[in-house]
Formats: C-alpha cells, structure tokens, sequence
C-alpha cells in the first residue's frame, strides 16, 4: 500500500490529510499519515483574536488525533529533523514531556511526502527584533502576548492607584510593526479587549487615555495588497478608536522598552512596553536543509504540479512553497492558496498514476477582507470579470470574514458538525465575557 506522508497540520495541511483519508485512506487505496509538532490544529488567521483574549484557543482547536480517526488518517506527533530522499524517509526527533522522553528518536518511510510547513516571522535582520519583539506564529505565541498585555494591564492600574496625580502612571504602551492583515486586525481587537478589562474591573484604567496602541507601517499605506481607499478607510477607522496609526515609517531598532524608526528622515524613539513584531514571514529554516531547491525566503520551489523541482516523490504547497501561476505570477502565502492547493493536490494524490502529463495548479484570487474588530472589516471581492474588484465595508464584510472561518471548518468537519460548532460558538459567546480576564 502506498504511503502518503503530509509534514506540517496547518490549513493546508489539515484539509490535504482529510480529504485524502475520506477517500484512499478510507478505501484502502493508500495510507495517509499527518506529522505535525503539536498536538492539535488552530486556524493561523484568527491567531489575533487568541492575542487579543477575544477566543480561547482550547475550545476551538481541532485535536489531530481525533480528526484522524474520524477521517481515515494516522497522525504522529513530533518535529522533523531531516529528509532522507534517497531512502524515502523523514527522520523526527525525540518527544519529550516535563523534560522526560516520551518517544525515541524515529524515522518513517513514505512514498509520496508532502511539505506543508507554514511560514515564520521574517525580521529582516532588523536589530533587536528577534530579541525584543513578540511574534504570532502560533497558539502558544499568541497566547504569551495576550498574559503580557493582561498583566500590563493590571500592573498600570495599580501604579495609577498609588499615584493618581502622576497622569503616566497609568500608562500601557503597545507597538505592532508592520501594517497587514495580521496587525490590522490586532490593534483593532486589542482596543475592544482594553475596554473589557476595564468593564470588568480586571484593571484600573482609562482605556483611552492609559492604553496606546501604535501601528507602524513602512509603506505610505494599510493593507497594501488592497485599493487605496480601502486602505484609508481601515486607517481612519483605527484612529477613530485611538490608535496611532504611523505610514512611511521605518524600524531601525527595537530596544527592551522602546521601538527606534525614521519618517521622512527623521529619527524618533516610541515607548513600548510590549512590542509586536507583524511585518513579514518567510518559510521555516528547515525548507533550506532537505536538498531542495528554494528561493531567499527560504519558500521550496515547485512546479505547476506542485512537485519539487529536484524530486519528483516530494510536493510542497502553502506558505513554505514558492510556485510561479502562469495566470497569477508568484502566488502569496495566504490561507485561501492553501486551501485551493489542499484541493489540488487531493483530486491529484488521490488519482493513480497512468503516465500521462500531470495537471497544472490555477490560482484564482477570490479577494480579501479584514477584520477591524466584531462589528465591521473592510476588503475586496473579485468576481468572474479578471481585473475587476467589489469594495465592501461594514458589517456586511465582517459577516463575509465571519463566513471564510466557517468555510474552513466545513472542508473539515463536514456540514452537521460545522453547524454544530458554530452554534456551540455563538452560544459561548452569549454567556461568557467578550474576552480572556486572567
């Protein structure tokens, strides 16, 4: 039986390992096995709203074993280590819990591998960054920042008891660097999550005046991969919350407790109790030791098939593959190339091989939108017509957002337990305050 391992249990990675087991898994015609460092699977584009407290990541994550079973895969859990393509082998390395091996060292045969191993931040070699910055590659990174800024929180406050007439006391600051997706939606959530705090008597403070939240951007704009008017009207909406929102502003530096940047040419130090680094990703370190071709970003090249250039058994996709769409140019690393390229590569995969030529991945951009808090994001739709694009703001883009969520969920669950869960959600929601209080 053929052997199918997929590295890596991220969107792409997850919905490529469940289709492929409902259907040559669960007929038997292969054996789809899942690897994956941890334990279970959460959706990268709501981390934000783990930072923020405004979801609790144990009540939403996916356990990989428990999806396994019930969609005709295998799943082990550990961390690759390297790739032995002569043998058609992964070697990972030992699992250990509370400082105790758990698993030995173990290597496992495949016939066909799959690389799906994401993206990390990329810094850009900017000094201090790695050292200072929080990032938000994962549940338990995200989860760091949201007990800091809680923390600071509360320590602020208390200062402010003790000196009520000194009007810093009281002060949090927060930079996020980079305007994307990632540190729109952020700041947006983070001015909702300081007023609960405050409502919830978890911290003293004016969450206006006591917590600054700083957005800096290198470009003139937002959001650059959207219309310009888009971008204003995502910038106007933060600075209507109060945050500083900062364009054409270079990072130089990131000290403990401040960010150094240049506007215009001219330098300029910003407090930061709590920096968060968004400006960027590439692909893991590791893509660059396997003997495969990748680009500077690290980003495994592939071909229209989505196979290795090197080595016809090895596929790459998602955010640590680099592949040139004749229709598109070079596709970039968002969830929604995942998820075409999940369903590629599964109709792909699932088909015996007759020798004729392989089929060609088409990406088709579907548009963006981003959250700029529970009421109301902005974006673009792009309909059939190439080159034409639909603006949409408001409550009727954060419902479409709301909707890209459920669609992930329904590519792996199916529609009963989708629904169930989503219901499950909304009624959580009713019954517990907005966000994280401890």
């Amino acid at each position: 039986m053929e052997t199918i391992v997929i590295v890596g249990g991220g969107a792409g990675g997850l919905e490529l390992a469940t289709r492929l087991g409902n259907s040559v898994g669960k007929s038997g015609r292969a054996r789809v096995l899942l690897v994956d460092r941890s334990p279970g699977h959460f959706w990268k584009p709501l981390l934000h709203t783990v930072a923020s407290g405004a979801r609790d990541p144990q009540l939403t994550q996916i356990e990989f074993s428990a999806q396994a079973a019930q969609h005709s895969f295998s799943f082990e859990q550990g961390e690759v280590l390297s790739i032995d393509r002569t043998a058609r082998s992964i070697e990972l390395a030992p699992r250990c819990v509370d400082g105790r091996e758990v698993q030995p060292r173990r290597t496992i045969a495949y016939d066909k591998l799959v690389l799906a191993l994401g993206a990390v931040t990329n810094f850009y070699g900017v000094p201090g960054a790695a050292e200072h910055a929080l990032t938000l590659d994962n549940v338990g990174q995200a989860e760091a920042f949201r007990q800091r800024f809680v923390n600071a929180c509360i320590r602020a406050g208390e200062r402010k008891k003790q000196n009520p007439h000194h009007y810093r006391a009281g002060e949090v600051h927060v930079v996020i660097v980079g305007g994307g997706a990632t540190g729109v939606e952020l700041a947006a959530e983070l001015h909702h999550s300081a007023r609960a705090l405050v409502r919830y008597k978890v911290a003293a403070l004016d969450p206006v005046r006591d917590i600054r939240i700083s957005l800096i951007e290198r470009g003139p704009y937002l959001l650059s991969h959207l219309d310009p008017r888009q971008s204003r009207r995502a910038a106007n909406h933060l600075r209507s919350m109060g945050v500083e929102v900062l364009t054409s502003t270079a990072v130089a530096s990131i000290a403990p407790h401040s960010v150094h940047a240049t506007q215009d040419g001219v330098g300029r130090e910003y407090r930061s109790d709590i920096t968060l680094w968004a400006a960027g990703v590439e692909a893991p370190r590791l893509c660059a030791t396997f003997g495969l071709p990748v680009n500077r970003q690290n980003q495994i090249i592939v071909d229209g098939s989505l196979r290795t250039t090197a080595d016809q058994n090895v596929y790459a996709f998602g955010d640590c593959a680099s592949y040139d769409c004749p229709v598109k140019g070079v596709v970039p690393p968002r969830a929604q190339v995942a998820h075409q390229q999940a369903m590629f590569l599964a109709g792909l995969l699932s088909r015996a091989s007759d020798g004729k030529p392989q089929p060609e991945f088409l990406y088709r951009d579907y548009g963006s939108l981003v959250s700029l808090g529970p009421a109301t994001a902005v974006g673009v739709l792009n309909g059939a017509m190439a080159g034409r694009g639909i603006p949409v703001a408001g409550m009727t883009a954060r419902l479409l957002y709301a909707l890209m969520y459920q669609k992930h969920m329904l590519s792996l669950h199916g529609m009963l337990r989708a629904t169930l869960q989503s219901l499950s959600d909304w009624l959580r929601a009713r019954l517990a305050p907005p966000v994280r209080l401890h």
